[in-house]
């Protein structure tokens, strides 16, 4: 029988993993022994036992077989919390394509060097009385810093030790003093570092409607079966899916069980964990990148130790080490940020379900406007639908204008806003009301479009717009195709052939300019980029402190504000034409999440979509908030296209210092495929390899990028030919060690 190796952490802390060791694995343990399991394995020089954990598995030697060392045994710990983190990231590096040591340091938590955070207090060991004798006693001999220490505690037994320091201005040798003497003592104990702030509790309870009870029943009906599953609501913005989610996660905590709760942005954060801060009070907590370390760790160690009932936090909120484990929520499902955009690019939608296989938990997903992905696997039965069709309470969709553009600018107006919505705006100011102004900046950068048919510029061979370059030339990011860019429209011949450019600021300055007395605040990657810049943005504009919030999508993703009455959205074709072929749906999405902002109160909302492409599918289905439709129509292009999600694609993407050196690796790996094609298709196999080519941003850094994709109805099939580029790299690396290979699976972005 072959030989079979190990490799092997001995140090399981997120600053150690990097250094796995190699061990083969003895034929009585071949059974045993598995990615996470713990063993015994000689160490060092001396050959000392130490506790460790299989991290990989591979039938070839790294090393030299004299100087590799067999595993002693199976540990009698063998399944721990750090086991499942394990298999976890070793899922991860299988199913999206990482080293493992990626993997673990995107699942393991922080580093473990950080201190614990101490509190320490001074308490008296003498009685009143005795104390104050003693500081008498000081006084008489001139030591009045001790005598104002025991006075303190003749009036208060217990005190805070920095009051001591701070407000009595005592030094740390005085205290020590004091203890030797025994008249006190300095007791310390570790404490969390809270990063949330304290919250009145009491939320007003909302009755749920019929829908939401049936959900909520069917869920945990499912559960206590033993027969948990995943579940789509799709329901319309409004609906009342944040309180279906609330009383699932009310009756788990009932059962001694956890929840994770995935937003999006952290911008949504502030708002979601207020709600359920006053539903479940201290054992909910937060988890995203603008904690500290110090505050990161303590909440995974709040979770670990059974401290916490639930975790609200984006995508990495989903490793949270809970040990019971119920329900994880993803709010808003079709969000493009669950993707991660670094090694390893896993989606958190189908980590969600494998996370939850493992613990015998349930997924519940939410959307105004679900995934392709998502709903495609809910009609396919994969996943089980609940829709919610109407609005919860007295609030009703609001009514929607589709403005176009191209006739504003016929009859004169170069305003960025658009006689109707400048109407609507002043009617609000008037009126006492708020208004959101959403400017749609995703992809601006590429597309050109003519301002009076709307014509936009695209690839003949892909149907996504053309990118337009600084040497003058139009080009595909997915094929390759190039042609110079033209002065005048094919289509009308108009000179108002050009790009895009808008920002938040001039939004900003031109709403000073046309009302002067509104008060504005802006809401952008550049106002929130300190700590808790988010929260104090949002808390103002719901405190009714502005009128008008203006800003990028970050705005328009679950918000609640009941005074806001009118949503304007700016450019809404900027993300309809990125070169993408998930520009229809995206757009799709933010128009309609942006509507939905609208008429949530009890007052009747108004959106203004300006636009300069008033006829196609997104913005009619989505000024109609019409999910179905749109739907029906996108799967109609993808499965001609063979896009996800009928079909499954992978990007591989090649980085080298050396331009010749990174085409020649993308061409030999493309060949490589296609002889997996040849092989595969006399089996019945179907795949499409479109490229290589340069990447739509060629150079990074004097990195050179190309790119190629591989489509298979069987994503099975993309991870064997992943399997077999990552062997054909290990090889190559011995002779070329100038590159670097990336592997995206349904990538939300192409390269």
């Amino acid at each position: 029988m072959a030989e079979r190796y190990a490799d092997v952490i001995v140090d399981i802390s997120h600053e150690k993993v990097d250094r796995p060791f190699q061990y083969k694995i003895p034929q009585e343990l071949s059974e045993a022994i598995y990615p996470g399991v713990r063993v015994r394995v000689p160490f060092g020089n001396g050959n000392k036992e130490k506790a460790g954990y299989v991290v990989d598995l591979s039938d070839r030697a790294d090393y030299p077989e004299e100087k590799i060392k067999f595993i002693t045994a199976v540990d009698e710990k063998g399944i721990t919390a750090e086991s499942s983190q394990i298999q976890i990231a070793y899922w991860l590096k299988r199913q999206y394509g990482s080293t493992m040591i990626t993997a673990l340091k995107t699942v393991l938590p922080v580093k473990r060097t950080l201190k614990d955070l101490e509190k320490k207090k001074v308490t008296a060991c003498l009685g009143a009385e005795a104390l104050a004798e003693a500081a008498d006693q000081c006084e008489r001999k001139h030591q009045a810093a001790k005598a104002r220490v025991l006075r303190a505690l003749t009036e208060e037994e217990v005190l805070p030790y920095e009051l001591i320091r701070q407000k009595l201005n005592i030094s740390p040798a005085t205290l020590t003093a004091l203890e030797k003497q025994g008249y006190l003592r300095v007791d310390t104990e570790s404490v969390y570092r809270n990063p949330v702030k304290h919250v009145e509790g009491g939320e007003k309870r909302v009755c749920l409607g019929d829908d939401q009870k049936k959900i909520v029943e069917e869920v945990l009906r499912d559960y206590r079966s033993g027969n948990p599953r995943t579940y789509l609501i799709h329901g319309v913005t409004g609906s009342g899916k944040t309180e279906v989610y609330l009383g699932i996660i009310e009756e788990m905590i009932r059962m001694g069980k956890q929840a994770i709760v995935l937003i999006p942005e952290i911008a949504l954060t502030y708002q979601t964990l207020l709600r359920f801060y006053k539903r479940f009070g201290e054992r909910v907590s937060v988890i995203n990148s603008s904690l500290s370390q110090g505050e990161r760790y303590d909440q995974i160690r709040r979770a670990a130790a059974g401290e916490l009932d639930v975790i609200i936090g984006p995508r990495s909120a989903l490793f949270t080490p809970f040990p019971n484990l119920g329900i994880i929520i993803i709010d808003e499902e079709h969000e493009g940020s669950y993707k991660s955009e670094s090694m390893p690019k896993y989606h958190a939608r189908e980590t969600a379900v494998h996370i939850a296989s493992m613990h015998g938990a349930c997924v519940v997903m939410g959307s105004a406007t679900p995934s392709m992905e998502a709903y495609y696997r809910a009609k396919t039965g994969a996943y089980q639908l609940f829709e919610m069709p109407e609005r919860h309470g007295s609030s009703t969709l609001p009514s929607v204008y589709i403005v176009d553009l191209r006739e504003e600018l016929k009859q004169g107006n170069r305003s960025v806003f658009s006689r109707k919505l400048h109407d609507l705006i002043e009617q609000r100011l008037h009126a006492g009301e708020q208004t959101m102004l959403f400017l749609n900046r995703r992809g601006y950068a590429g597309f050109v479009s003519c301002r009076a048919c709307g014509h936009v510029m695209k690839c003949p061979h892909c149907d996504v717009s053309l990118s337009e370059h600084r040497n003058g030339m139009l080009v595909c990011h997915y094929c390759g195709y190039e042609e110079v860019r033209r002065a005048d429209c094919p289509e009308c011949g108009s000179r108002y052939l050009m790009g895009f450019r808008a920002g938040t600021e001039q939004i900003e300055e031109a709403l000073h300019r046309e009302f002067p007395a509104a008060r504005v605040l802006r809401m952008d990657g550049d106002t929130t980029r300190k700590k808790e810049s988010y929260e104090k943005i949002l808390a103002a504009f719901a405190d009714e402190k502005a009128d008008i919030l203006v800003g990028t999508q970050m705005i328009v993703k679950g918000h609640d504000f009941p005074n806001v009455t009118l949503v304007g959205i700016l450019a809404a074709d900027l993300s309809l034409n990125q070169n993408d072929y998930r520009a229809g749906e995206r757009t799709f999405q933010l128009l309609t999440q942006a509507a939905g902002r609208a008429g949530r109160g009890g007052k009747p909302g108004e959106v203004v979509i300006q636009t300069y492409q008033p006829d196609h599918y997104s913005i009619v289905y989505a000024a109609a908030q019409d999910y179905q439709g749109f739907y029906e129509e996108e799967i109609t292009y993808r499965e001609f296209m063979q896009y996800p999600p009928v079909a499954h694609m992978m990007a591989v993407l090649i980085t080298s210092g050396e331009q010749a050196v990174g085409k020649k690796i993308c061409g030999q790996m493309v060949e490589l495929v296609l002889r997996k094609r040849e092989q595969d298709d006399k089996e019945g196999g179907i795949y499409q390899v479109i490229g290589p080519a340069e990447a739509a941003i060629s150079r990074i850094s004097d990195q050179y990028r190309h790119v190629f994709y591989v489509k298979h109805k069987d994503y099975d099939k993309l991870i064997e030919v992943k399997d077999i580029l990552e062997l054909f790299c290990r090889e190559k690396e011995n002779g070329i060690k100038n590159f670097t290979v990336q592997y995206d699976f349904d990538p939300m972005n192409t390269y």
